[in-house]
């Protein structure tokens, strides 16, 4: 049996959004989804779709590429790319964020670990 992987930036987003916005306990439920442009496609240059916050604000940007999001966190920089390489999702430090590169459907789940850890940290 033959599974198709989801690789389509916009659908990535959508599915990463939907695992932040589902979340009703632990860490991950004061996260909120915010500012999300329906109407973004993605683009070589990266496309913001949305944004997403905690109670005390923004805490990172999702932007569309064609074949994958970056997440750019401005919380929990260093934890982030320490346990990245681990979870398989690509990350690196620019100045004091951390910016992963999600790259299929199947790595927002890891990615969802990351934020965790993120907002814990």
């Amino acid at each position: 049996m033959v599974e198709d992987c989801i690789t389509d930036g916009k659908r990535i987003a959508e599915l990463l959004s939907s695992e932040l916005s589902g979340r009703e306990s632990g860490s991950l439920a004061q996260i909120a989804v915010i500012g999300a442009d329906p109407d973004a496609t993605p683009s070589e240059d990266g496309t913001p779709a949305y944004s997403i916050a905690t109670d005390e604000g923004q805490i990172g940007v999702v932007s569309l590429f064609p074949d994958y999001v970056r997440l750019t966190l401005t919380v929990g920089a260093r934890t982030v790319v320490e346990s990245s390489a681990s979870n398989g999702i690509p990350a690196r430090r620019e100045d004091d964020d951390a910016v992963l590169r999600i790259e299929s459907g199947a790595a927002v789940k890891r990615a969802i670990d990351l934020i965790a850890a993120a907002v814990e940290a």
